[in-house]
């Protein structure tokens, strides 16, 4: 996009830089319109073209954060280029989750801006000549015709007040899709409270969950909040909640029936508005006719159902996809990388993905740390190879030693070694590594701590 064509608009609470800025792009010929606070520049949005927004983090009224989620609530995918005093890990990161283009911390080259402003346009303009663009709904990249149900399912999902449930395999994005529902919800402005059921102890979960009062148990010297507390107003994630123990699953109940939740060692029920978005990679309806999970809290989590297509089924994303993650790992690492070559890339198109966007994602970020050239090489890419093995009929045999053996010993000797190779294959992620053998959680946690590998 020509500068003469492109119209910029920087929002900054400080007057002298916001006419520095104006007078600066001005005589690079781009047209220029300026606001004092983010109130200010969404009531520009409306009436105005833009291009492209130059926005402060730190401002009155909006700040820039809640400037850039109002965007996207609205539907505007404009590129916007954050601009802060306070450069933090913290912060860079904050508005790159929000959609945010890129960022640049004062004191800044004036140049670098220059550059920054011609990538953010010219991908605009690409963007624009690809249906839906490449990034929707804070940083949920896909065009495919399976994805674009889902972006048009979020925003009649995010207005209802029901309770929803995500299902995909891990790796598909399903907090992603979690908090994009929040972001476009009323509730945008409360808390947004994530619990990964499976990540915490079944002992320890019912505390986390409801909080306790003093002296519940030895140690509870005061009263914690519950997490579903902390949520009031606002939306709870029960990330992996087909891991929940059937004791807990009736407790939960209780709260999605009378929203009202009791801490431990209290006899007191405290009113919560909470809503409730979960997400599993099982088969919930399977778990049900199983008795592995209770039906009627199946069916109070599962007013509105999302379902994630895995990796291989939108292959049509892999090129965005990596793009996007190549951008991203360049940028972070420093590296001068222009794209991937076309046999890289056809390897990918190839590849199955078990591990889904995460297992991508992964795989670009090592491929930009070890390659040297400007390009992604296959032989940069670390590919797993799943090759399906011959089913043996009769299971395994095993030749009893002439001088015999330690059955026990010998039994968990192999017991070991699975449990070391499933967390070596999940990268250890013991809930996957769980699957892997079989087991569920508490089992496998039980056999860790049985042999001293937790």
């Amino acid at each position: 996009m020509a500068p003469q064509e492109a119209h910029i608009l920087i929002v900054d609470d400080d007057t002298s830089l916001r006419e520095f800025l104006e007078i600066f792009l001005s005589k690079d010929g781009y047209q220029v319109v300026t606001a004092g606070d983010g109130e200010e520049a969404l009531n520009l949005l409306e009436r105005l073209p833009v291009d492209l927004v130059l926005a402060d983090i730190r401002m009155p009224k909006l700040d820039g954060i809640s400037f850039l989620r109002e965007l996207r609530r609205k539907g505007l995918h404009l590129p916007v280029i954050m601009i802060t005093a306070y450069a933090s890990l913290d912060s860079a990161v904050e508005a790159k989750r929000e959609g945010a283009f890129d960022y640049v911390s004062k004191p800044f080259k004036l140049e670098d801006l220059r550059n920054l402003i011609r990538k953010a346009l010219d991908r605009h303009v690409k963007e624009q000549t690809t249906p839906l663009g490449e990034t929707d709904f804070l940083g949920i990249i896909g065009h495919s015709p399976a994805m674009r149900r889902i972006f048009e399912m979020l925003p009649r999902v995010a207005e209802a007040p029901s309770n929803v449930l995500i299902t995909g395999e891990s790796g598909t994005g399903k907090e992603l899709i979690a908090r994009a529902i929040h972001q476009l919800s009323p509730r945008r402005d409360k808390p947004f409270v994530v619990v990964n059921c499976g990540g915490i102890p079944p002992n320890l979960l019912e505390s986390e969950l409801f909080g306790y009062v003093k002296g519940a148990f030895t140690g509870a010297t005061k009263d914690k909040p519950g997490l579903f507390l902390q949520a009031h107003e606002g939306t709870i994630f029960l990330d992996e909640v087909g891991e929940l123990p059937p004791e807990l699953q009736v407790k939960l109940l209780r709260v999605v029936q009378e929203k009202t939740i009791m801490p431990l060692g209290s006899t007191q029920e405290i009113q919560v508005d909470v809503r409730i978005i979960s997400a599993t990679n099982r088969d919930l309806e399977a778990e049900v006719l199983a008795g592995n999970f209770r039906e009627d809290l199946f069916y109070r989590l599962n007013v509105i159902s999302l379902v994630l297509p895995p990796l291989r089924e939108r292959k049509e994303d892999i090129p965005i996809l990596v793009d996007h993650f190549l951008r991203k790992y360049a940028a972070k690492m420093g590296k001068k990388i222009e794209g991937i070559s076309d046999f890289a890339l056809k390897a990918l198109m190839e590849y199955d993905f078990p591990g889904n966007v995460r297992e991508l994602e992964n795989i670009i970020e090592r491929s930009v740390a070890l390659e040297s050239g400007p390009l992604i090489l296959p032989e940069s890419l670390t590919l797993c190879n799943r090759r399906p093995k011959e089913k043996k009929k009769d299971g395994f045999e095993v030749e009893l030693p002439e001088e015999g053996l330690n059955l026990e010993d010998f039994l968990a000797q192999i017991e070991v070694s699975l449990l070391k190779q499933a967390l070596a294959r999940t990268h250890g992620n013991k809930t996957e590594a769980a699957k892997l053998l079989g087991l569920n959680f508490r089992s496998f946690r039980y056999r860790l701590a049985k042999y001293g590998l937790s």
